[in-house]
């Protein structure tokens, strides 16, 4: 079965491989193609008879089409010509080196990002403790989670890519809010015991928090349509849960495990390093305390501007704009695209529902049409077709080979007995071309339409504009159109609106989640401002840099909402508890900056310096990852230092007594 689907696809690359060779040569091949055919044969089998071969049911998966791309990648490089072009383009090559390229990225990147994140992380603590015990939990996080995915079946695609980098920023964030506690208390008091359990009292239920709204926001991402949204939506949450488990139950284990000294002032340079952080969240926390509606004035100019920006953001979907200029296979998309007019195709099924409606001259005429229409006549705003086909083309071809290769028979006999005569013929020479174009019955016809491989977005109004069509012009028969481009534009579409379903379901369930953990709806839905604002901020980014909106950009939205989320619930959680025992707004900010606010400041050096990493990819949209979400964690930080107090000061009275 699957060696039969090969063979299929073998003949339309070869096709194109052989045309672009032509358009190199000027119209001469060379004597080297000789032995193209025997190389493909020879590497996927001979084709058997007709009545031996068996139709597969089911599309290639992916590791089969990575099979084919690799096999067909291999007989190129054997005919690679010096002065001749080989290009090898469409779906199935772009799907299988986009992902071969994305993941060894982010394996690069990943690496990159932890060797980041363990310097500053160093810097920071100035102890080798402080650097290990935070990856140990990460990586134990992203292994037990991959391993659920194993034992579970889930494969490893696009959107489920971001995994890694996901249970990096929320496992190093538990971690890190709980050492920065535990060693500050630990360098006063000198007893371990004492700080881990005033470490996970002071900080533990915050970190529970984040975890549970985090995990049931995406949680909400299993209404979505597309399998592997859904599947990130499962995981991820598995992953934040277990990253949660992980620091509350191992990393006291392991802080009891390391021999670790006290630090006194004079050491590892506090003196200086802890004065400036004192005097810096001092400034932020007495400018929240002082100027709140000034702060919350120039934050509305800010969301105004973003908000203008975010107008501007357009959808689009382009996976190999996502690859480097220079990259062979966007070369070879592009130059097929170019000289071909297409490396991919939309297809029509026109289904008569009679049996041998095909046979009717009526219907084949129609057919010759529309072929015409839509190679000279058919005009769309951002799709331009390149050529279109049907089962006419073959019968055309017999009826010329049936009159001594006559070019003037090279026409639709007009005469439903012959018509069914030569496709008899046709069948009996042991071609079974026809099954590319037909059914058994004959009574539905495959109308194919080369395209170029463009935004999936663009694609939309092109499909119903050619449904339309066929739908007017074929009023007797059901139109179905279908084919790679079809199921691209559905699929991304699909997970488009999946995402945005997704993402409002994810902040109607935090909000209500905030205002259970607070425990007061007025502070619970005004946290929901600095939870917000970041990722409006990274819209407007986006608006303002003609980012566009495509199916890996809404991705990163699931970590900016996970991380703007953790930090605002640590200043609040942090805030109601010193508030509630001064009865003083201002002195519970400039406490819970103090505290958490040096847990955050640590957070998001660390963060945002690791996603920063990606900046430095070769693929764009690794490139806008890394941009977005260091940007994202950078203003996640800023909200939580002067828009949560100022919010916070507003709302909040002083106590009598």
């Amino acid at each position: 079965m699957y060696q039969n689907m090969l063979i299929s696809e073998d003949r339309k690359f070869k096709t194109i491989i052989i045309q672009t060779q032509a358009y190199s040569q000027k119209g001469n091949e060379p004597d080297d193609m000789e032995g193209f055919d025997e190389d493909f044969d020879e590497e996927f089998g001979k084709e058997k008879p007709v009545s031996e071969v068996k139709r597969p049911k089911i599309y290639l998966t992916e590791e089969e089409n990575g099979e084919f791309v690799k096999a067909a990648e291999k007989i190129l490089k054997k005919h690679n010509l010096p002065d001749t072009g080989i290009y090898m383009a469409g779906l199935p090559a772009v799907s299988y080196f986009l992902k071969t390229t994305m993941l060894k990225d982010m394996r690069k990147f990943m690496a990159m990002a932890v060797i980041t994140i363990s310097i500053f992380l160093m810097i920071l603590f100035r102890r080798i403790s402080g650097v290990l015990m935070p990856l140990f939990i990460v990586i134990l996080s992203l292994l037990s989670t991959v391993g659920i995915m194993a034992f579970s079946g889930a494969a490893l695609k696009l959107p489920t890519q971001i995994l890694p980098s996901f249970i990096l920023a929320v496992g190093v964030g538990d971690s890190v809010h709980i050492l920065v506690i535990f060693f500050r208390r630990f360098n006063r008091t000198g007893n371990k015991k004492e700080a881990i359990t005033h470490a996970l009292g002071h900080s533990g239920l915050a970190v529970f928090m984040t975890s549970l709204t985090t995990a049931s926001g995406l949680m909400s991402f299993l209404a979505a349509a597309v399998a592997p949204i859904a599947d990130l939506g499962i995981f991820a949450s598995a992953g934040v849960m277990l990253a949660f488990i992980y620091t509350v139950v191992l990393l006291p284990a392991l802080i009891s495990i390391f021999p670790l000294k006290p630090k006194k002032q004079s050491d590892s340079r506090p003196e200086t390093a802890l004065s400036v952080s004192d005097r810096l969240l001092t400034s932020i926390g007495n400018m929240s305390i002082g100027y709140p509606w000034q702060i919350l004035v120039v934050a509305g100019i800010i969301l105004t501007v973003a908000i203008m920006g975010m107008m501007r953001i357009e959808f689009s979907h382009n996976p190999v704009k996502w690859l480097p200029e220079k990259s062979a296979i966007r070369i070879s998309n592009e130059k097929i695209d170019e000289v071909l007019k297409g490396s991919t195709s939309l297809e029509i099924i026109i289904d008569t529902g009679k049996e041998n409606g095909l046979y009717d001259p009526a219907i084949l005429n129609k057919l010759e049409k529309s072929v015409d229409y839509m190679e000279n006549e058919f005009v769309s705003n951002k799709v331009s077709v390149g050529k279109a086909w049907s089962i006419t083309t073959v019968l055309k071809e017999i009826n010329q080979a049936l009159h001594s290769n006559d070019k003037n028979y090279y026409t639709i006999p007009q005469n439903k007995e012959l018509i069914a005569q030569e496709f008899l013929l046709f069948e009996n020479s042991g071609s079974d071309d026809l099954e590319d174009f037909t059914d058994s019955r004959f009574s539905k016809a495959r109308f194919t339409i080369k395209v170029p491989f463009i935004d999936a977005i663009a694609f939309t109004d092109f499909i119903r504009d050619v449904t339309k069509y066929f739908e007017r012009n074929y009023p007797e028969a059901e139109i179905t159109a279908t084919g790679m481009v079809s199921l691209f534009v559905r699929v991304i579409a699909s997970a488009i609106m999946s995402l945005r379903i997704s993402y409002s379901y994810a902040i109607i369930i935090i909000t209500m989640l905030m205002i259970f953990l607070i425990g007061r709806v007025r502070i619970g839905l005004l946290s929901m401002i600095p939870n917000i604002t970041p990722i409006i901020i990274m819209l407007g980014i986006m608006g303002w840099m003609d980012i566009p909106m495509d199916l890996f950009t809404m991705l990163v939205g699931s970590i900016a909402i996970g991380l703007a989320v953790d930090d605002t619930i640590h200043f609040m959680h942090n805030f109601r508890r010193y508030f509630e025992e001064s009865g003083d707004a201002g002195n519970a900010v400039l406490e819970t900056l103090h505290t958490t606010g040096r847990a955050m400041l640590v957070t998001t050096c660390v963060l945002s310096i690791g996603f920063f990493t990606f900046m430095f990819a070769d693929m764009k949209n690794l490139f806008n990852f890394g941009m977005l979400t260091g940007t994202t964690i950078i203003m996640a930080l800023l909200s939580d230092y002067f828009i949560a107090p100022s919010l916070m000061i507003l709302v909040n009275r002083k106590r009598k007594g």
